[in-house]
């Protein structure tokens, strides 16, 4: 995970593709809210916020 966060990072900022990082991390938080929600205990607060 350690390697890929690296290249990820070399990639934008050699490519000056900067502005990608907010929509990456936007991403990522959803999906990991995707998985959260998964779980029965989480669920209903979860669904209260949509």
């Amino acid at each position: 995970m350690q390697e890929f966060l690296t290249d990820l990072w070399a990639f934008l900022r050699v490519r000056k593709k900067i502005w990608l990082l907010p929509i990456i991390l936007v991403l990522a938080l959803l999906g990991g809210l995707v998985v959260v929600s998964q779980q029965s205990a989480l669920a209903g607060f979860i669904y209260t916020l949509f």
